[in-house]
């Protein structure tokens, strides 16, 4: 009698045993003409806020020495011409007119920053960097790639403001 509990112990031991914890790999097999199940994760962004390069910040004039611009209401084409020569030989090789590329593009920058931002970030990127908030967050969304400084004056930055205004 022993012996049978004994074994009908044991039996039950090894079937618990071989029931719990594996877990079952099952394998589709994928059949011709039939594209394979692939899942997909969708990530969900970290954050709600727009990207720096989309902001809208009007009321932002950045900080530095140019505190107030004022925009004549017909564009000025000498300035134009200068401006996009200006544009041209020092600032191509990191912005370009219609896309995104090392740096954000200047089309349509009048309609999300203010002519005085503008001008600061021209004259003098590493302070706009330090210290306006839009400028750290266009660092960082441009992963990292700072602004050179050209040392332009402030005739050559207004210039190149007016070309903005015709892009």
């Amino acid at each position: 009698m022993r012996t049978i509990i004994k074994i009908a112990f044991l039996l039950t031991v090894g079937i618990l045993i071989s029931c719990g914890g594996k877990e079952e790999k099952k394998e589709e097999k994928i059949k011709i003409g039939q594209k394979p199940k692939v899942e997909k994760k969708v990530e969900e962004p970290a954050t709600d806020e727009v990207p720096a390069s989309q902001r809208i910040t009007l009321d932002n004039k950045g900080v530095g020495k140019i505190k107030e611009v004022k925009l004549d209401e017909t564009i000025d084409q000498a300035m134009v011409e200068r401006g996009a020569q200006i544009f041209k030989t020092n600032c191509t090789a990191c912005h370009k007119i219609d896309k995104r590329f090392i740096g954000p593009s200047p089309k349509g920058i009048l309609k999300r920053r203010s002519p005085e931002w503008i001008m600061n970030m021209i004259l003098d990127p590493e302070l706009m960097v330090a210290e306006d908030r839009c400028a750290k967050d266009l660092l960082v969304e441009f992963n990292g790639a700072a602004m050179a400084n050209q040392n332009m004056t402030e005739a050559q930055a207004r210039d190149i403001l007016e070309y903005f205004r015709t892009l």
